[in-house]
């Protein structure tokens, strides 16, 4: 890793069907060996598919359910003098924002309908309720950020 300056933030541009930085981010995270048209249809077809079944706007059910499952704060490994402590941190929003995404997708993956497409959508519908296992590992991580409160002081 470089000690004279940090990476820059690469220029992303906005999903074309929704203009929304955050579809875009979304889209690259599902997206598998470069296949960006193949992740476009996976996610618009789960939009396409919430939308069929809640009839709300898809773009307001998928912000919801990322911010059901960002998480707040999370547990860093700390060392101090030999011990190693679980240290609960606050998360930074761009990484809330990241986190929230990986779970989600992660989530989705590991659903048993038969396609991409159904998994996603039942997965975004689950996290806007409130339920499903991306959610379920949120309250995991802030479960155990609450369990080592004690070793709070430790933060750097």
């Amino acid at each position: 890793m470089s000690r004279r300056h940090s990476a820059e933030k690469r220029e992303i541009n906005p999903d074309p069907k929704f203009g929304d930085l955050i579809v875009t981010k979304f889209m690259n995270a599902i997206m598998l060996h470069g296949k960006k048209s193949v992740a476009e249809t996976i996610v618009y077809g789960a939009f396409d598919a919430v939308q069929a079944k809640v009839k709300q706007e898809p773009l307001g059910i998928f912000h919801t359910a990322l911010e059901n499952v960002a998480p707040h704060v999370e547990v860093r490994s700390r060392r101090v003098g030999g011990a190693t402590y679980q240290v609960p941190v606050d998360v930074r929003p761009e990484r809330r924002q990241a986190l929230a995404i990986r779970w989600l997708i992660a989530a989705a993956r590991k659903r048993n309908e038969t396609t991409m497409v159904d998994r996603l959508s039942g997965e975004l519908m689950d996290a806007a309720n409130n339920r499903g296992s991306a959610v379920k590992k949120r309250e995991d991580t802030h479960k155990m950020a609450d369990a080592n409160r004690a070793f709070s002081h430790y933060r750097w």
